[in-house]
């Protein structure tokens, strides 16, 4: 197991890659889009053809959710990624049946908690590529790590 990061560990401009890929099936597609986001060409590929994605397409909170789990199988936090919030998400292309996932990410922002000094808010950005090295997502979040016990910035 990877060794668990503290706020400190961290530094601007520093690079994360996922350490594993995500394929995503029509299947995986359609039963999310049936429980989340149900609408036709998130469901039915024939309904996806005649749409403005020209084929079944997965839901962007589909492939948000991918990402994630990306980001913690990558950069263990001690304690665990809390969220923070999302500065900026966008899906710049769709995800397809076959597709397989994988992420490029860095650190561009970090600062110690006002409110809570133990915490740190480190800044990712994440850029979201398929087999073919074509971003589908770029986000930009925020997640509280802890600073080590007694350590001061």
């Amino acid at each position: 197991m990877a060794e668990e990061l503290y706020f400190e560990d961290f530094h601007l401009g520093q690079k994360f890659t996922s350490t594993g890929s995500v394929k995503v099936s029509a299947q995986e597609i359609t039963e999310f889009a049936e429980k989340y986001d149900p609408q036709p060409f998130h469901l039915d590929e024939a309904a996806g053809k005649s749409s403005f994605f020209k084929g079944l397409a997965a839901s962007g909170w589909l492939t948000a959710a991918i990402v994630m789990r990306l980001r913690v199988d990558t950069i263990k936090v001690h304690g665990g990624m809390i969220g923070a919030g999302v500065e900026e998400i966008r899906w710049t292309e769709p995800v397809r049946p076959g597709d397989s996932l994988h992420t490029a990410m860095e650190i561009v922002g970090l600062r110690v908690s006002q409110k809570r000094p133990e915490l740190g808010l480190v800044t990712l950005y994440t850029q979201t590529y398929n087999q073919n090295e074509t971003v589908v997502m770029k986000s930009t979040i925020k997640f509280l790590a802890p600073l080590r016990q007694g350590a001061s910035i």
